[in-house]
């Protein structure tokens, strides 16, 4: 079964096995891509929720430093 969905006939095709390495190396790529963007989004994240803890604090109605 497996050798008719390659599509067999007496060895493999050597466009098909071209074809798979080309693909599996655009997973690859895309893989790598991907983690890379996860992590710039984290560090986004991080810096605005912490840009918005800032902005959060009033001063006018801080309580005074004990003395």
């Amino acid at each position: 079964m497996a050798k008719a969905l390659l599509g067999y006939v007496g060895g493999s095709d050597p466009r098909l096995l071209a074809e798979m390495r080309r693909l599996q190396q655009r997973v690859q790529d895309l893989e790598s891509e991907l983690g890379r963007i996860q992590a710039e989004n984290d560090e986004l994240t991080a810096a605005a929720s912490h840009d918005s803890l800032l902005t959060s604090i009033d001063a006018r109605q801080a309580e005074p430093a004990l003395t």
